[in-house]
């Protein structure tokens, strides 16, 4: 296939292009800005420009693609600018959507697992959360629902809070500097809530196993290890030197700012569909592992 990829010099998004070259596709790739296009066109890759935040930039190399992946999402400022990027998001796929409608091409839509409720194992077949937190993304999850009525092969692969590898600056680099700035590693409580978390050419992998078997409406759930939040502020107490201590809940926010409601849930993850859908199996590290190797 041609695949039209957004986020396509992203960290996950990267690795896509990667994975979807070394299975025998041809990539299109998004570029919004001169030193991304340039990083790409490097690599031999097709470049489109234009921006998910001015949808009809994308008409052309959606309509000429056989399937698209939709990996970008601006994470700038996410304390203050999530409801934002999500709404920009949700306008983007819903275009997208709109001209691939009775074509029958897949269409991957990313979205995340912070959609499961605490302790409740979320499955392939649940919608998951609609208030909250959660409610801000939960409007593309019902797009794809409704595209796959509309002959498109829409799906949606839901990362975990930590897609986690070489390269990241995400959940965990900011978990450390947290650490670092307050002088103590911390957890919440008994520090029991669990962690999703999957390396990075892992959740890579499931997008191409998605975009070439799974069927329409499916949810694919990226998942190959769950951590205790008292383990990972252990680690990180261990590789820097800092005491680690439990803080009451009531005090989470204050010590961990936009993640303090996060770093309370516990979350229960359900693959077997997505096995059995896609064959997809994660072959790299955990999120222990990987942090061990990465991210000191």
């Amino acid at each position: 296939m041609l695949v039209f990829v957004t986020g396509a010099s992203g960290f996950v998004g990267s690795q896509v292009v990667r994975r979807l070259l070394e299975k025998g596709h041809s990539v299109l790739a998004l570029a919004r800005s001169d030193v991304s296009a340039q990083k790409l066109e490097a690599q031999g890759i097709q470049v489109h420009r234009g921006n998910i935040e001015e949808p009809e930039s994308l008409r052309s190399a959606v309509e000429r693609a056989d399937g698209v992946i939709h990996c970008a999402f601006n994470h700038e400022n996410m304390a203050t600018r999530f409801a934002q990027s999500a709404a920009e998001d949700l306008a983007a796929t819903k275009f997208i959507g709109e001209l691939l409608k009775g074509s029958n091409k897949p269409f991957i839509i990313t979205h995340g697992l912070l959609v499961a409720k605490s302790g409740i194992e979320l499955l392939e077949t649940d919608a998951g959360e609609s208030t909250g937190f959660a409610a801000i993304r939960a409007p593309s999850d019902r797009v794809m629902e409704e595209l796959a009525h509309q002959c498109v092969r829409s799906m949606v692969v839901r990362l975990p809070p930590s897609v986690h590898g070489e390269g990241d600056k995400g959940f965990v680099p900011a978990l450390i500097g947290i650490a670092k700035q307050k002088g103590v590693a911390a957890y919440v409580g008994d520090g029991s809530s669990h962690w999703a978390g999957v390396n990075v050419k892992d959740a890579a992998a499931a997008y191409v196993a998605a975009l070439e078997k799974a069927p329409a409406g499916s949810r694919i759930h990226v998942v190959n290890s769950f951590t205790s939040m008292k383990e990972m502020a252990e680690l990180i107490g261990r590789k820097t030197g800092l005491p680690v201590a439990s803080i009451p809940s009531e005090k989470a926010g204050e010590h961990f700012g936009f993640f303090g409601h996060l770093v309370q849930i516990d979350l229960n993850i359900s693959t077997t569909l997505t096995k059995k859908w896609t064959q997809w199996e994660p072959e790299n590290g955990t999120l222990l592992e990987d942090m061990e190797k990465f991210y000191f």
